[in-house]
């Protein structure tokens, strides 16, 4: 990779939520590692002063950065810039070409409503500020496939692809990207990682609590657009992907998109859809909505690997724990007996990937019982990590950006892939069925997966 490293670092919304709970942290964890060395230029419509975005900046990396380094903030402090005005404005791009100073290679980071970034995205274009410059953009990319195409016609009339970095954040997390080190650099799985010996795939990603003041957001949203379109999809492409052919990373994500191209959209018999109990109280949420707070598919990819081979994957909020785990179980021996003796502990072999809120590898195997009796058992033999080693993705995703590094980063194709998917799942109106907080969701969810088998569900 030889893209030149960015000289500048803009961040749009810089007084807003996203950045203080994730940029100025990762922010000063660059300044803290000795790698922040380029201004910091904030942009932002509300009317503060410098002083009073420092104060806020400090604020935030009290309060999700572990912990202000006096050393590191001051370094933070004498890069950063301020450069208020409405993105409408076009007086506002050119105190952001003046802040600028002599960068000519800049990041933008638009933590911003997606309804804005046509808007921005023209304004650096008509100003000048795009020459030269990359531009990182969190998701949703789009509400559709046709929004999401109109959105990527914006972004190429004033980037070329190279310059454009969509954010997936659960692609910056070490515990995802680990399902590709343990996939392709263990020897031992490549011959059993196919169709002859997995009977299903499960993906879960379970949060214990509601959309936390964000009802006006989820009621635009609901679970099947906020992550089974995003994350869940990602993390299936990652489990279902071919060996990339060649080192480059193009060749990594064209691995994704052909994951992605090959999933059937799913069949409304193979949808559940479902709203926990108290939703319609929440803030900003309508009294009578029927947007879905959980979404459970069964998935098929029509691929020599993985051909009959059913993906579950499922999403919710308000459920019985808050996790995210992916469960491959592979198929039972084709005889369970030893000497005449019966030696299936009742669970097949199994590999689990434990993905949040800490990181856990388990393979689930068959022994002999304590005991000596010649029954058996299933037990489970893991890896885990202590959550305090990891790398937050943020701080991953923003250094990369910085770089040119588009491993981490989606691809227009992945965008139109993933939505083409789940685009039919939102046109068709499926039942939205109601479930008890602190539960596993409706109980339609279970239709979904038996007779062959009953949901993972993981443990807090």
């Amino acid at each position: 990779m030889n893209a030149p490293h960015a000289d500048a670092l803009v961040l749009f919304g810089i007084t807003g939520d996203l950045a203080y709970k994730k940029i100025f942290p990762s922010v000063h964890a660059m300044a803290r590692r000795g790698e922040l060395a380029v201004p910091v230029v904030g942009v932002a419509r509300e009317g503060w002063d410098r002083e009073r975005l420092l104060a806020r900046a400090r604020e935030s990396i009290a309060e999700h950065g572990g912990g202000v380094d006096e050393r590191a903030f001051g370094a933070l402090a004498e890069r950063l810039r301020y450069a208020p005005g409405d993105y409408t404005d076009p007086a506002v791009y050119d105190r952001l070409r003046e802040a600028l100073g002599e960068a000519r290679r800049p990041v933008h980071y638009l933590a911003i409503p997606p309804s804005l970034f046509p808007v921005v995205v023209e304004g650096l274009g008509r100003s000048g500020c795009a020459r030269g410059a990359r531009v990182v953009l969190e998701k949703p990319f789009g509400r559709d496939l046709a929004s999401a195409r109109s959105l990527n016609r914006t972004l190429h009339s004033v980037f070329d692809e190279d310059s454009i970095f969509r954010i997936d954040h659960y692609l910056g997390k070490e515990t995802v990207q680990n399902i590709l080190y343990f996939r392709f650099g263990n020897s031992f799985l490549e011959p059993i990682w196919n169709r002859n010996y997995v009977e299903r795939v499960e993906v879960t990603l379970a949060e214990r609590f509601g959309v936390a003041g964000r009802g006006k957001f989820y009621e635009e949203a609901g679970a099947i657009r906020d992550v089974v379109q995003n994350h869940l999809l990602q993390v299936v492409a990652l489990l279902a992907m071919e060996p990339p052919v060649g080192p480059d990373m193009e060749a990594f994500r064209d691995e994704k998109v052909r994951v992605l191209k090959s999933i059937r959209p799913p069949a409304a018999n193979e949808v559940v859809r479902g709203q926990y109990a108290g939703y319609r109280a929440e803030r900003g949420v309508a009294p009578d909505s029927r947007v879905e707070t959980f979404a459970a598919l069964r998935m098929h990819l029509d691929s020599w690997r993985w051909q009959d081979v059913p993906f579950f994957v499922r999403a919710g909020k308000r459920l019985a724990v808050t996790a995210t785990e992916v469960l491959v179980t592979l198929k039972r021996p084709p005889q369970r007996r030893f000497s005449g003796r019966e030696f299936d502990s009742g669970a097949p072999n199994h590999f689990r990937f434990r993905m949040g809120p800490n990181m856990e590898i388990a393979l689930g195997a068959t022994v002999l019982a304590a005991g000596g009796r010649g029954a058996s058992e299933n037990v489970e033999l893991f890896a885990c990590r202590d959550p305090g080693r990891q790398v937050e993705p943020y701080d991953l995703l923003l250094g990369a950006a910085m770089a040119g590094d588009h491993l981490l980063f989606a691809r227009q194709d992945e965008v139109e892939a993933a939505w083409r998917i789940v685009e039919p799942l939102l046109e068709h109106s499926s039942p939205v069925a109601e479930y008890a907080p602190e539960s596993w969701g409706p109980a339609a969810t279970d239709a979904l997966i038996e007779p062959r088998a009953r949901w993972h569900d993981p443990k807090g």
